[in-house]
Formats: C-alpha cells, sequence, structure tokens
C-alpha cells in the first residue's frame, strides 16, 4: 500500500492506495499555526485499523516550507558572498546581515584571487556575536569551482549550528539567484529540521518502517531526512502536487490544457503543453526572491471556495483572505462556496445559513439574494479565468519550457480543462464556457493533491563541466571536483555523470525502475590559443524525468 498526504490552506487530504486504487480517503482540517499535528491527525484517522507494516511507501507535499517564507517566520541569516569584480556589492545584499569576502574564482573554475581565512574568520565571529545561529556561503562561479564556499565554509563552520552552500543548490549559474536560494535554505533549516523529527519520531511511534518521502517543486520526490539538508527545495510542493494528482487521475497526452486546482484558499492553476507540464527555465519565485530552485510553472491565486466576500464602495470583492470556512458550516462571512450552495451547485453545509450570509450582500448591493449569489458566482469564475488567461499570453510572448525540453516557436492553445478540488463540479462548467475548453473533472478529484504525491517519482539531477585543458572535472550538485585526462571526451564525462546522478538519485530514495535519465544540456566548445586547438570544454546536464512511478500508467491505469 501507498500513502500520500497533501496539506493544503484549508484541509489536509490523505489517500490510501492499495493496487494503484484508492482504498481509503480521509480529509481533516488544516491547523495553520502547527502543520505538524495536521499531517500527524490525518495519519492517525487513515491508518486506523490498518496495518502500518503493509506501508510500503509515504510521500508528503507540505507548505511548511512555503509558508515560513509567506509569512516572515524564518530565522536570522548571516550570509558571506565572495562576490568578485562585476556587479556592485550592495547589488547582491540579500539582507542587513551579509558581509562580502575576498576570494574569486573566474568562469572556467580558475582561481583569481585566494580567501583570507582572517577575514573570514573575523566575519563569522561579528555574526554569531549578534546571536545568529545560521550561515549562507556563495562565491561567484562556484559551480565552476565550489574549492572558495568550501574553504570558507570549513573556516567558518564551527560558529553556527549548520552552514549552507550556494553550489549544493543548483549547478545552474545566476549569482544573485544562487545567494537568494542559499539565503531561504538557511533561514528554514531550524524549522524544517524539527518538522522532520517530528514525522520520524511520529513513524517510529506507530512502527511505520515504509520509506517516507517530500514532494518538490518540480513535481519530484526525495528521501525525508535528505531533504533535510536542502529545505527550500519544498517551496511550491503544493501547487506541484496538484498537477501531478490531475496527471495521476487523467489522461492529459496528446493536446494543451489547463490543470486547475480549486481549494478554500487558493486557486491554482498549471498549463500543460502537448500533455506535459511547462518548467520555470530559470527557478521559481517566491516572496520577490528569484530562486535556482526547478520547479514547474504554476501560478497561485488568492481565490477558493472560503475566500471572504464583501462589498467595498459598492464593488463586489472576492478573496484574497480565507478568513474561516463557508457561512454554511459555521463560518463569519459569505463566501462563494455559499453562493454555490444558494444556486443549488452543491449540496452541502447549511442552507440557511448561506442564504442569511449571502443576503448580508444583497442589502449591500440592492439585489435579492440568488441574484447575488449569481454575482459572486460569476465574478469568482471570471478571476479565475482571466487569470489563466494572463498566464497563457505570458507563456505565449516567452519560449516554453516543458520539464522534458524546449518547444521552439511552440504556442499554447488550450483545449482542455483538468480541474480538481472541492468546488471543482460546482465551476467546472461555467469556466469551461468561458475559457473555451472541455471540461474534465478526474475521479477521486477531491483528494488529487494527496493521490499525486504518492505516485511521484524521486527527480535529481547533475550538472557537468569538463575542461580538457586543466584536465578538470566539476559536478556542483555534489561538490565533486576532480582530475581527468586531457584526451577526455564527452562520452567520458557523460558516463562519470550517469554514474553519480544514479548514486545521487538512489541517495535520494530513488528505486530503480523510476530512474529514467534524460540530458537537458548538452554543449561541447573548442579551446583555442593562437592558432591552435587546446582542448575542450564540455558541459552537460542530466536529470532523471518527472513524472510517476513504475507500473502506474496515464489515468490511473496500471501497465
Amino acid at each position: 500500500m501507498i500513502l500520500g498526504i497533501d496539506v493544503g490552506g484549508t484541509h489536509t487530504d490523505a489517500v490510501l492506495l492499495e493496487n494503484f486504487k484508492v482504498k481509503k480517503k480521509t480529509k481533516v482540517p488544516t491547523n495553520q499555526l502547527h502543520l505538524v499535528s495536521s499531517l500527524i491527525g490525518v495519519m492517525d484517522e487513515i491508518l486506523r485499523d490498518e496495518d502500518a507494516a503493509a506501508i510500503e511507501r509515504v510521500v508528503f507535499s507540505t507548505t511548511l516550507s512555503t509558508n515560513a517564507i509567506v509569512q516572515g517566520k524564518i530565522d536570522r541569516v548571516g550570509m558571506l558572498v565572495a562576490s568578485g569584480p562585476g556587479l556592485a556589492p550592495e547589488a547582491l545584499r540579500v539582507n542587513d546581515d551579509t558581509r562580502f569576502v575576498a576570494g574569486y574564482m573566474s568562469n572556467r573554475g580558475i582561481e583569481v584571487a585566494p580567501v583570507k581565512k582572517g577575514e573570514i574568520a573575523a566575519a563569522a565571529a561579528e555574526l554569531k556575536g549578534a546571536g545568529i545561529g545560521h550561515l549562507g556561503v556563495v562565491g561567484k562561479f562556484s559551480t565552476r569551482n565550489p574549492a572558495h564556499e568550501n574553504e570558507i565554509g570549513e573556516v567558518a563552520r564551527g560558529d553556527f549550528r549548520h552552514v549552507s552552500l550556494g553550489h549544493r543548490m543548483s549547478g545552474n549559474l545566476n549569482f544573485r539567484r544562487r545567494i537568494a536560494t542559499t539565503y531561504l535554505n538557511a533561514s528554514i533549516f531550524d524549522l524544517y529540521s524539527r518538522f522532520v523529527g517530528e514525522i520520524l519520531e511520529f513513524a517510529a511511534r506507530t512502527g511505520l518502517k515504509a520509506p517516507i518521502y517530500i514532494l518538490k517543486a518540480d513535481g519530484g520526490t526525495f528521501e525525508i531526512r535528505q531533504s533535510a539538508d536542502q529545505p527550500v527545495q519544498t517551496i511550491l510542493s503544493g501547487p506541484a502536487a496538484s498537477v501531478m494528482g490531475i496527471m495521476s487521475l487523467a489522461d492529459c497526452s496528446g493536446s494543451d490544457a489547463i490543470a486547475m486546482d480549486m481549494g478554500g484558499t487558493t486557486t491554482d492553476i498549471a498549463l500543460l503543453a502537448d500533455g506535459v507540464p511547462l518548467l520555470e527555465p530559470l527557478g521559481v519565485t517566491i516572496e520577490g526572491h528569484k530562486t535556482l530552485i526547478r520547479g514547474l510553472k504554476t501560478r497561485s491565486i488568492g481565490l477558493g471556495g472560503d475566500s471572504r466576500v464583501r462589498v467595498d464602495k459598492g464593488e463586489l470583492c472576492i478573496g484574497p483572505r480565507r478568513e474561516g470556512p463557508a457561512a454554511a458550516f459555521g463560518g463569519p462571512f459569505p463566501t462563494p462556496t455559499d453562493a454555490m450552495i444558494v444556486l443549488g451547485l452543491t449540496e452541502i453545509g447549511d442552507r440557511a445559513k448561506a442564504e442569511e450570509a449571502v443576503a448580508e450582500i444583497a442589502g449591500k448591493m440592492n439585489t435579492t439574494v440568488p441574484e447575488a449569489a449569481r454575482l459572486i458566482f460569476e465574478k469568482a469564475c471570471q478571476v479565475v479565468a482571466s487569470a489563466v488567461s494572463a498566464m497563457i499570453e505570458e507563456i505565449n510572448n516567452k519560449p516554453v519550457y516543458t520539464i522534458h525540453e524546449l518547444l521552439e516557436g511552440k504556442k499554447l492553445a488550450p483545449a482542455r480543462l483538468f480541474i480538481v478540488g472541492g468546488p471543482a463540479a460546482a465551476v467546472a462548467p461555467r469556466l469551461g464556457e468561458i475559457l473555451g475548453c472541455q471540461v474534465v473533472i478526474p475521479q477521486d478529484a477531491e483528494v488529487a493533491n494527496a493521490f499525486g504525491a504518492a505516485l511521484a517519482r524521486t527527480t535529481a539531477e547533475v550538472t557537468m563541466l569538463a575542461e580538457t585543458e586543466r584536465g578538470s572535472l566539476t559536478i556542483a550538485e555534489e561538490g565533486l571536483q576532480m582530475k581527468i585526462p586531457n584526451h577526455f571526451t564527452r562520452k567520458d564525462i557523460l558516463r562519470i555523470g550517469m554514474e553519480k546522478l544514479r548514486e545521487r538519485a538512489r541517495k535520494l530514495g530513488a528505486r530503480e525502475a523510476d530512474i529514467e535519465v534524460e540530458i537537458v544540456e548538452d554543449q561541447e566548445f573548442n579551446m583555442v590559443r593562437g592558432f591552435y586547438t587546446t582542448g575542450k570544454n564540455i558541459r552537460l546536464k542530466a536529470q532523471i524525468k518527472p513524472g510517476l512511478i513504475a507500473r502506474f500508467g496515464k489515468g490511473g491505469e496500471r501497465s
């Protein structure tokens, strides 16, 4: 059996799968003040009368990291940045505790200026003296040669509870994004470590011996203990769970499509090109921080079934905040869910309470209760549809990147709308009309995110840079730099990289059957001095393809 759990803004959902079919599903209210209690509560509920030893796999998608960053509930972090020449240091400052230190690697990974250990020790002591317990270390071109970051980290490490190194976050170049990513990783390290500890303690207490995974922003997973070193990888895992859920419950192949999850708090939107999810080519953005975290291209808007409805200066407003459940369930304010109940689009909750709440809006707009309900419902659908249209337009003005490839000249024209979440059945027909799409509501749509998390495979990537003239090979994500013969070819580099990728994937919890490798970047240049070729510069990036675990086909069919 496989257990999938999704922590949403309103509910925490769980689904227990046996032979890839739903055996049991449940929901509990999400406790935003203590998300772990929601996870443990839903696990207690779904594992009642079940043999914990029969569970083969557990996967969470969690809003813990995202919420901490969005709400500013993060730890103070000291940053040591070896910026070198180029951008002014102030343009790279991520917080008031950023200190700039000596040391510079060229874009080929050659040391130009050494680090100064005394300077590093003094900066570290100053930061520690300010009560800071976490440190981020980032050097320019550290992905080409991590030696300076490693050296700075070693000098400073004893003064801090944890040190995050920039080259371990991603093998991609982009100094500013690497600084932001490293900073965020350090800022949530303690919070996330406590979360991991509590989950592992609960698993031990209940006799749950199955491997436990966390969903990442790219729709892949990694083993929970391994995730503790890079909690920043778990940001925006909720929207990723929506996409993976839709892909696991419906056959998305064959055409462009919209993937939508309308929950109680937000609506998450993603787009599929020829049935394949889109990818953020540089990395996801959160709270203004542009990161190098590989992630699916999604958009979340503050409108869900439980969003507060109000009238402001004669204008109907919905969201972006959720201030409790729908009035039909005892909430304090009218919501789109109440409007749907009044219109007879759903038969849940207390209809009298829903009508009473909508009557408040009707009075302010000088109209009838049914008309007010219709206006609320229509406004909600129009806002969501407008967000979809804006996202399509934005993407069609840029190159289209899927999780597998760059689609040259591709223009998205979605023909289908896949929609899941609590209000899906009520809003789907109208959204389909507005967007001109065929609507598909998969079976078990109300627990789609938990379903998708349960079946997501482990993903990993490695970035290889070889310079045969210098006889060096760097694999940034592994913090590895090794000597190679100057006669090495692309084939030799690829062989080593594939070995390291497979080792990395297994370490992160991948099953052998799910290690499906592909090359996503492949470049080779001659290095020329005078009139002679002196070597080659070879750059390769390989990944374990995001997708569903082996033996599970499209649309919920076993393969």
